[in-house]
């Protein structure tokens, strides 16, 4: 699986389970991949949950890894410069259109 590849199945298993975060009022959002780190971001009822850290570890970290090949963790905090600047980018770009 190439890295385009790996990061469209990263993005279709958070669609998967992003139902269950919004249904308390909550998110997660997609920021970019790099050496088999998916880095995220929790947003809504989530951002600032004392929980979230614990969701992020017992849930949607075993889910990517066992579902795409390749991923080896999953954070939410330490996002390298380079990959924070191109999602905070992409996110200014979205809500201009």
């Amino acid at each position: 699986m190439n890295e385009e590849e790996t990061i469209k199945a990263i993005e279709a298993v958070l669609d998967k389970i992003r139902p269950f975060l919004q249904r308390d009022g909550g998110d997660i959002d997609y920021v970019g991949f790099r050496d088999g780190v998916v880095y995220v971001t929790m947003i809504g009822a989530c951002e600032g949950c004392t929980f979230a850290q614990d969701d992020i570890a017992s849930g949607v970290e075993i889910i990517l890894m066992e579902e795409v090949p390749g991923v080896m963790a999953v954070r939410s905090d330490n996002v390298p410069a380079d990959i924070l600047e191109a999602y905070i980018s992409k996110k200014a770009q979205a809500a201009l259109k």
